[in-house]
């Protein structure tokens, strides 16, 4: 079956989706908003150095020919960002918000299909939520099958966890985010998304246990996400011996929001006074850093940084905790025990196959800042078995890869036709 792969922007799980397609000889065409000219071409030589790091990221390893950009608004959007023009970014409203840019490429790409399926013979087509409506309803018109990837849990559960969140925590309202304040027209294009697909993918069994009864009936396949390499796997990972002097260092990474259960964490801190224990936070603030002090002044602050200067963080680290309340699978949660970090999360991070409690880690509930402190508090008791727990967390993070992740999905794609 060749497919269309279809999304705005391109990151590491649709990487490895475009690997497997292509490795299988199923994928046919690539579309996106922008893609960037190999690194060796004239034209990246061209460009400054801080806009050729960016554009890296939209750096595609595909024949030229079987990618399909449509680029302008995606550009402009940047542009926006970098001069400071909120007001063409406003959420859904502004002419280059990130919606206005998914609809815009969604639109597109419909108008491409008919073209595109009469030369290339397309069986199927592979999108994301918030980007397949159209695509979808011109799909269906031409015979083709859907496949829908919905990478986070679906609107209703979400919005549902954030208002419970805004009554329990409302100090922390502004920093839900979760859909909180996206429009009915905008929620009722993911229901039609949903509706119109034939295929869901999804990433952990939270967000399969998050579809709504009326699409029970659907074929879906859950394939979880890959890991990177230990940077050490190669030589024989050995975790330092942990220094009983030093404080336990904690790492949480994510955006410092409420949805990322930051508010619990904060609060689970005074409960560990006496505890010789650090807690770093790596992540985007959505609030004055007062506001993060205030809850709890004793954090220390890590700005965010290029991708192995994270992986070098968490190696500096001990634990990593993420007590989220709605996730689809977290990634840094395996980045994180790739680098020997034992885990103390939720369930509601999409990572409950990670936890071999008391051995990769702990699964703790979601809004306990009484069991984070204790499961904390646990691990700065019994470091003598911290350095075990490091290994192992290592070696079930190995177990997942991203070859393994496309395989899984493409053998479902393979079982609709």
């Amino acid at each position: 079956m060749n497919v269309l792969l279809s999304h705005p922007a391109g990151n590491q799980n649709v990487r490895a989706m475009l690997e497997g397609l292509e490795s299988a000889g199923m994928l046919s065409r690539f579309a996106t908003t922008l893609a960037a000219p190999a690194a060796d071409s004239m034209a990246a030589g061209l460009l400054p150095g801080g806009l050729r790091r960016e554009l890296s990221r939209r750096r595609f390893e595909l024949p030229p020919e079987k990618i399909i950009e449509h680029s302008w608004r995606e550009v402009a959007r940047i542009a926006a960002g970098r001069f400071g023009w909120k007001r063409w970014l406003r959420h859904e409203h502004g002419l280059l918000s990130v919606d206005a840019v998914l609809l815009d490429f969604d639109r597109f790409v419909a108008r491409a299909l008919p073209r595109l399926h009469r030369e290339q013979r397309l069986g199927a087509i592979y999108s994301y939520e918030d980007s397949a409506l159209a695509s979808f309803e011109a799909a269906r018109d031409l015979g083709m099958r859907r496949i829908y990837d919905l990478p986070i849990s679906y609107w209703e559960v979400g919005r549902q966890l954030m208002r419970e969140e805004a009554e329990r925590l409302p100090r922390w309202a502004d920093t839900l985010g979760g859909g909180m304040f996206d429009s009915d027209a905008k929620l009722q294009r993911k229901v039609d998304e949903l509706k119109l697909a034939e295929l869901v993918v999804v990433p952990s069994q939270f967000v399969a246990d998050s579809l709504p009864a009326w699409a029970a009936d659907k074929a879906r396949v859950m394939s979880p996400f890959g890991s990177p390499a230990s940077p050490d796997a190669a030589a024989g990972w050995t975790p330092r011996a942990p220094d009983p002097s030093r404080p336990l260092r904690v790492l949480f990474v994510g955006s410092m929001g409420q949805r990322k259960g930051l508010a619990d964490l904060l609060q689970a801190m005074p409960l560990l006074a006496g505890e010789n224990i650090e807690l770093v936070v790596m992540g985007a603030p959505l609030g004055e850093l007062d506001f993060y002090r205030h809850e709890f002044a004793g954090f220390t602050y890590e700005k965010g940084r290029p991708h192995a200067e994270v992986l070098a963080l968490m190696r500096s680290c001990d634990v990593f905790c993420l007590p989220s309340l709605y996730e689809g699978r977290a990634l840094v949660m395996q980045e994180a025990m790739s680098q020997g970090l034992p885990l103390v999360i939720t369930p509601n991070t999409g990572g409950t196959d990670l936890v071999i409690e008391g051995r990769t880690g702990f699964m703790v509930p979601i809004r306990s800042p009484g069991k984070i402190a204790e499961k904390l508090a646990w691990f700065n008791q019994n470091r003598d078995q911290l350095t075990a727990m490091k290994q192992a967390a290592v070696a079930h993070a190995a177990g997942y890869s991203w070859r393994r992740y496309s395989e899984t999905v493409i053998d479902a794609i393979r079982r609709l036709a």
